[in-house]
């Protein structure tokens, strides 16, 4: 049962109706058909609650894991990596699910997922987008090709209608994800590299940050740019993101500060939020946009209020290296950072207390971290080539 977990899990219903007895009676599939399907054998002794947790270390990429992406409903998690391959695994068991999606001749920069979870998207140094069926990991039609140099981010609009990249050519290209045609011609205007970029909540606008030290914001019907270049950091733009509303936007610089923008008005909300004493490699809100926190080369995080911009409480101390990222749980309790030092770190969102011992078995940096949509589960992706 175990070992053919994932295939049940996955099939239409009567294929593996007989084993329904034996599932675990926590799960998905024993929940939603155990009222259907009464007249079964019942399991007096043994049975499980749950799966099995998945094991510590996924093995199967041969360089570092650079991204890495749960699929909207958490089933699965897809991770791209310096050995110019694509994997896809199941969130559950921790096992490879199908081959390696190979295509890319190059460093695997940036991966997501669709809307509906149905396509997965990836972005690489060699140049191009490919889209891929989530199920099959098929490629679908050709590579996307446009830009001139290598492709560091990828983003699905909310509606899943179309596709964004940044890359170090310094565009941004929009794409029709059904077609994979080029929409409009690239988004020109900043200086360097473009490091991260985003849809807004509602798709209406693409945000996007840059080494030459601003962040744009685009219209993503016509590609136009609204208004001037958000300026003021004085350093390289590494993070961008939305607030859960679209009304703010906040942005990490490695001139060691965060800042807060009006979306509307473009104009800055505040000063700098100042604390770190070293580059922010990562920023994000909490889901109830009350808070920002942001991880950094000073190997600290902070928590700052969203409105006023003030710093909550005191660092978050415990990394022994620069921490590459961050992320919230999605019930905004807890907050976990990936580091240089080789571990993963989970902090009580409201008191800034470390939870626990730091989760060690990685050996090498990590350098990716997310929650499982259901915050049940923790995927860190690091340079030792495991998840």
């Amino acid at each position: 049962m175990i070992a053919f977990h994932t295939p049940i899990s996955f099939s239409t219903p009567h294929v593996y109706i007989s084993t329904r007895p034996f599932l675990p009676s926590q799960s998905p599939l024993s929940r939603i058909f155990s009222g259907v399907f009464t007249r079964a054998i019942k399991i007096r002794r043994g049975s499980l609650l749950t799966w099995p947790a998945p094991p510590l270390e996924w093995t199967g990429h041969a360089d570092a894991v650079v991204c890495s992406s749960y699929s909207p409903n958490g089933y699965r998690v897809v991770t791209g990596s310096l050995d110019q391959t694509i994997r896809i695994w199941d969130a559950e068991s921790g096992t490879v699910v199908g081959e390696r999606l190979t295509g890319h001749n190059g460093t695997v920069c940036s991966v997501s997922h669709s809307p509906d979870g149905r396509k997965i998207i990836s972005g690489s140094s060699d140049r191009t987008i490919r889209i891929w069926d989530a199920e099959t990991g098929a490629a679908v039609g050709k590579p996307l090709e446009g830009h001139t140099s290598h492709v560091l981010s990828v983003a699905y609009s909310p509606d899943g209608q179309r596709i964004l990249s940044g890359s170090s050519d310094r565009t941004i290209r929009i794409w029709d994800a059904e077609t994979g045609a080029a929409v409009g011609k690239p988004l020109g205007g900043h200086g360097d590299w473009v490091r991260s970029v985003a849809y807004s909540p509602d798709g209406q606008h693409i945000i996007s940050g840059s080494c030459d030290r601003t962040i744009r914001i685009w219209d993503a019907e016509t590609g136009a740019a609204v208004g001037n270049p958000l300026e003021g950091h004085t350093g390289r733009v590494l993070s961008v993101a939305y607030s859960p509303n679209g009304q703010y936007i906040i942005s990490g610089s490695n001139g060691r500060t965060i800042r807060i923008w009006d979306a509307e008005t473009r104009a800055a909300v505040g000063n700098s939020l100042k604390g770190h004493t070293s580059s922010v490699r990562s920023v994000a809100y909490s889901p109830d946009g009350q808070h920002i926190i942001s991880g950094s080369g000073d190997r600290t995080i902070r928590i700052w209020d969203a409105e006023t911009g003030a710093a909550v409480g005191n660092p978050l101390e415990g990394h022994t290296g620069p921490v590459f990222s961050v992320a919230y749980s999605p019930d905004g309790q807890y907050i976990i950072s990936g580091s240089d030092d080789r571990t993963i770190r989970i902090w009580d969102a409201e008191t800034g207390a470390a939870v626990g011992n730091p989760l060690e078995g990685h050996t090498g940096h990590v350098l990716s971290v997310a929650y499982s949509p259901d915050g049940q589960h923790i995927i860190s992706g690091s340079s030792d080539g495991t998840i």
